[in-house]
């Protein structure tokens, strides 16, 4: 072979052999993780491909997705998070419960959480500007307004002397929420009927306390099980002919009275975004909490109507959104 032929090919084989070992380089795998079950959330889900879409990352193509479900038993999710760090993922993303699980389980692999109380009273951070750690994320922030829905609650029910409130028993923030909504009903001279069920089978039984109690209004405390509930529960709200106001707007979506907060779909797509910005080398710990910018009034006329109630003009003018 002649020298010239020989340096030539040499050269064509180095231009080719960065291409190769970029070809050959692992697709990063993202972990995506709820306490929940998959069925009422596939809006999440669209939403967190919707940020990393935004952010240059299609599932499938440059980033995979391993998507794990506790279905309301978070007792399963130390063994899921042992499964994702089994299979090497690059990032982990989770509500409040998963969050917490992984936590504990590493200190070393990223993890965006999406939650909606603070994270730094739920103790997944030390600060919202300087998370520090492993960990940061994106709060929708819907447990420090409870007390501002009892606020529009009473608005809509001025004459209600008994509010009912019903409680996750198995979300971290319960006990918090109940102590916020306690102060809130005595400072407005409220009677409040104070119920927590951490079940399915629980329902029922919880509607027959609340109606027992003389409650003429209902706050549905947060938390992602009564989220995966929102039908049955205002199913129940509708046959007991108990006005309720509701977290997030889904609830009044599927015929519930009214909602106050901020939308958990958006929270999902800027966690997709975070979760880029993790991939592409910025430290979890750096990186500032998320918090919402935006909260929504949404009511629900048709429900209104069919309980005989007549919503006040002054909360229909500030309302974000009615629903006919």
């Amino acid at each position: 072979m002649k020298r010239r032929d020989f340096i030539t090919l040499l050269g064509g084989a180095a231009a080719v052999w960065p291409l190769a070992a970029r070809a050959q380089q692992p697709v990063p795998m993202i972990g995506f993780l709820r306490s929940t079950s998959s069925a009422p959330f596939a809006g999440l889900v669209a939403s967190f491909r919707r940020g990393l879409n935004e952010a240059g990352l299609v599932e499938g193509r440059n980033v995979t997705v391993d998507y794990r479900w506790a279905d309301n038993q978070p007792a399963q999710l130390p063994a899921l998070v042992a499964e994702l760090i089994g299979r090497k993922v690059a990032v982990i993303v989770g509500n409040v419960e998963a969050a917490h699980a992984a936590k504990a389980a590493t200190a070393t692999i990223p993890i965006v959480f999406v939650v909606g109380s603070d994270p730094v009273a739920a103790g997944l951070v030390a600060n919202l500007n300087r998370p520090g750690g492993n960990l940061t994320g994106v709060s929708f922030f819907d447990t420090p307004l409870a007390a501002k829905r009892l606020s529009l609650l009473n608005e809509l029910l001025p004459q209600a002397a008994v509010i009912a409130v019903l409680l996750d028993a198995n979300f971290a923030e319960a006990d918090m929420e109940a102590r916020e909504l306690s102060a809130a009903a005595n400072a407005i001279g409220r009677q409040m009927t104070i119920v927590k069920i951490g079940s399915e089978g629980e329902f029922d039984s919880a509607f027959a306390t609340i109606v027992q109690s003389g409650a003429r209004g209902l706050l549905v405390g947060s938390g992602p099980f009564f989220n995966t509930q929102r039908r049955r529960i205002v199913a129940l709200a509708t046959r007991h002919a108990i006005p309720a106001i509701y977290v997030i707007r889904e609830f009044v979506e599927a015929g519930g009275l009214m909602s106050y907060g901020a939308s958990q779909e958006d929270a999902y797509r800027r966690a997709g975004i975070y979760v880029s910005r993790v991939l592409k080398g910025e430290k979890p710990g750096d990186l500032p909490v998320e918090l919402p910018t935006k909260f929504d009034l949404t009511i629900n006329i048709a429900t209104a109507k069919a309980l005989g109630i007549e919503v006040p003009p002054t909360l229909l003018a500030r309302a974000d959104e009615v629903i006919e």
